[in-house]
């Protein structure tokens, strides 16, 4: 892909997940589909505010940057989601897509998603929990502690996942992360990166 030339907006997926399990699989994900990874986003919960990880975004090399964002298990409005929403709100920034993990945090709003990869990597218009097993509840929810901000924010895609890089295994970035990756891939096809999937 084509180095941003500051023309337009840089082209962001943001992740409800930034703990050190979940960053080596988006990292991994992210290697087989072209995308750069802001690792210093990774940390649960998310150490940077929403202006850092602007600028960061700024400076990767090309887009699409895949921006990991974290609550720590926060059933409140906490700093992952604060930082998502300056983001989404930012001039500057495109967001493409979101994967919203789910995970067991009490007392949660979820968000409607689009669609899910379950663990097993069918594409499912229900939610999934935090193995990545169908949540046939007819209302398309993934309940997690960073995802209920999503609702509010302008996001054209919104894929629900379990817990990444683990899934009972499943999504181990040893494995290639492919559930990720599968979630990647889902939202790259819907914003015309479809070179994304033949080049790997």
């Amino acid at each position: 892909m084509a180095q941003n030339q500051g023309t337009g907006k840089r082209k962001v997926i943001v992740v409800t997940d930034g703990d050190q399990v979940a960053r080596r699989a988006v990292e991994e994900a992210a290697s087989q589909v072209g995308c750069r990874v802001i690792s210093r986003s990774s940390g649960n919960p998310t150490p940077l505010d929403g202006e850092q990880i602007v600028r960061l975004v700024q400076h990767a090399k090309h887009d699409p940057v895949v921006v990991m964002f974290d609550d720590n298990g926060n059933g409140d409005f906490g700093y992952g989601e604060q930082a998502i929403q300056y983001l989404t709100q930012h001039p500057e920034i495109e967001v493409l897509g979101a994967v919203a993990v789910a995970s067991n945090t009490p007392f949660v709003e979820g968000v409607h998603v689009d669609l899910s990869i379950d663990q097993n990597l069918r594409v499912i218009e229900d939610g999934v929990d935090k193995d990545g097993i169908p949540v046939k509840n007819g209302e398309g929810v993934v309940y997690g502690d960073t995802v209920d901000v999503l609702s509010e924010c302008d996001i054209p895609i919104i894929v629900g996942v379990g817990d990444i890089g683990k899934m009972q295994g499943k999504d181990h970035f040893m494995k290639g992360a492919p559930v990720t990756k599968a979630a990647f891939l889902e939202i790259l096809k819907r914003s015309g990166y479809e070179h994304a999937a033949d080049s790997h």
